[in-house]
């Protein structure tokens, strides 16, 4: 039980970073509104999230302006795909132990 618990990453344990995470997996990248819309979180809340999973080198963040608007967008890096996966496959295993 302790290997399994082991291979829990705390980073992820939040819904929020969860969320994040998740959608970034299925998609290529999503912008800061498309995400606060998505998870249905304030824009504080959630730029403190992506920060902490920039800083752990899980997140890529692309800033340009559209239409002279600003857009930020974000991307899973290679590191951050591999520590997720290694994630969930740890969540599969606990529950079949169950």
């Amino acid at each position: 039980m302790k290997d399994l618990l082991a291979n829990i990453n705390k980073a992820f344990e939040n819904r929020i970073r969860l969320g994040i995470m998740s959608a970034l997996v299925v998609r290529k990248s999503i912008d800061f509104i498309s995400l606060r819309e998505l998870l249905d979180v304030t824009d504080g809340n959630l730029a403190s999230h992506l920060r902490a999973l920039e800083e752990l080198g899980y997140l890529s963040v692309e800033k340009k302006f559209v239409n002279r608007k600003p857009n930020t967008t974000y991307a899973i890096t290679r590191e951050g795909m591999e520590s997720f996966k290694a994630h969930i496959k740890a969540l599969e295993e606990l529950f079949k132990q169950q």
